[in-house]
């Protein structure tokens, strides 16, 4: 066997595995969300991460991809690879498109249950599906296309981000802020003189075990964004992600101790994937001690936000927004000023950060791209719900909000308490 396709054959398992890493993120966001919101929820929390992962990968297939990684001629938008077919000539890797294919539609899935969270416990499952299609099909692809598309306009003006703080958080975040402000809050989340009233989580260790399983497949979200085995900058990827994600929980902690006298569980296990949201952009690029600062910093600011949030009676069960749209763009930004000459040397000349000597060029590019894609995700999400709200209900009625999702849309309960054994017969009657 040649070097070559020994390197082919290494390269490919490491993004089939690495790809496999972030698949296993979607159990930690059902664990997560489904901790977080109340049990009469759970069931419905867990068909959302089946609706990301099954509709979400198909959509992905059929048109997204083509959308996102196609070859365009003006920077906006790819017409070719649907259906993996047609010419991608242009992705030139070590890998097959196929294997290629499977990692992106890793992150689409990813992308998609940002949004899920925020919307819990008030959404309709079956808008929740057209939506499903609307986001890996259109919003986030184009996005992807502007910054990680083979001729993107982001790309080519020089905008880093390098396994998605923006791309997939930002937008995301944003995103989610959309949707829980056009579907408006839970029943009885706000009083009527604006006060917010505590719901509290229904299961705060299966949160933590899916906050756990998130980290753990966040190793596979970046050091598998180099799409090569051999890559000598895997080891420095996985160090920053660790040191931001410990960074961010343990300021979390502290600045929780000293706010509210106590460590706050929700918003420490939140505090630890806002680190890993920041550093998602710049894991490849900044240094050690940067990595540990831009975690701190998105612990700190994502418990503000969330207090913002629910000052302005938005409701966002999860801290979807305060912890991707916040912390992700916190990270973009990031890269424009802590970016280290010498771990950027493969980017482009000049591409280092302002702390370095860069300039404000740098930055004031992660800036625009920045801006674009949130407003992008929001109106278009914004606009999506709009179009999908003409044909069914987005929210599901009062009484099924009382009574929770699982029983009132989905007919089971999360938990069985009451019976060993259920009569068909009656239950299909």
């Amino acid at each position: 066997m040649d070097i070559a396709t020994l390197s082919k054959g290494l390269d490919t398992i490491w993004v089939v595995l690495t790809a496999a890493m972030i698949l296993l993120m979607e159990g930690g966001f059902a664990l997560l969300e489904a901790g977080f919101v109340r049990q009469k929820n759970a069931v419905s929390i867990i068909m959302k991460v089946f609706v990301d992962i099954t509709f979400g990968a198909l959509i992905f297939y059929f048109i997204g991809f083509g959308f996102m990684h196609g070859k365009d001629t003006g920077g906006l938008v790819g017409h070719t690879g649907f259906m993996l077919s047609g010419d991608l000539t242009h992705i030139q890797l070590n890998i097959t498109n196929d294997t290629f294919w499977l990692f992106q539609c890793a992150f689409v899935i990813a992308v998609i249950s940002i949004v899920s969270g925020a919307v819990a416990e008030r959404i309709h499952f079956k808008a929740y599906i057209l939506y499903t299609v609307a986001m890996t099909g259109i919003i986030y692809p184009l996005a992807g296309h502007w910054v990680w598309g083979i001729g993107g306009w982001l790309q080519k003006i020089g905008m880093i981000d390098f396994a998605g703080s923006a791309v997939i958080h930002a937008l995301g975040g944003f995103s989610a802020l959309a949707a829980a402000i056009f579907i408006g809050p839970r029943i009885g989340k706000f009083t009527s003189d604006g006060k917010s009233n505590i719901v509290p989580p229904s299961n705060l260790p299966l949160a933590s075990v899916g906050a756990f399983i998130l980290w753990f497949g966040w190793f596979g979200f970046n050091a598998g964004s180099t799409l090569s085995a051999t890559n000598v900058s895997i080891g420095h990827i996985a160090v920053t992600t660790m040191l931001s994600a410990a960074a961010g929980g343990a300021g979390c902690i502290l600045f929780t101790m000293f706010r509210y006298k106590k460590a706050d569980p929700p918003m420490v296990i939140n505090g630890s994937l806002a680190g890993l949201v920041g550093i998602t952009a710049g894991c490849s690029f900044v240094s050690d001690g940067a990595a540990i600062f831009i975690g701190l910093l998105c612990g700190i600011i994502m418990v503000l936000a969330t207090e913002f949030l629910e000052s302005k009676r938005v409701d966002d069960p999860v801290g979807a927004f305060a912890v991707h749209g916040v912390s992700g763009s916190i990270g973009t930004l990031a890269v424009g000023i802590f970016a280290k000459p010498e771990l950027t040397e493969g980017v482009g000349k000049g591409y280092y950060g302002l702390v370095y000597g860069g300039g404000w060029s740098l930055l004031g590019v992660q800036a625009l791209g920045l801006v674009i894609i949130c407003i992008w995700g929001y109106l278009l999400t914004w606009g999506s719900l709009k179009l999908i709200k003409l044909v069914i209900p987005v929210r599901v009625s009062q009484d099924e909000e009382l009574i929770g999702l699982d029983v009132g849309i989905h007919g089971v309960p999360a938990y069985n308490q009451d019976h060993d054994f259920l009569d068909l017969d009656q239950l299909r009657k």
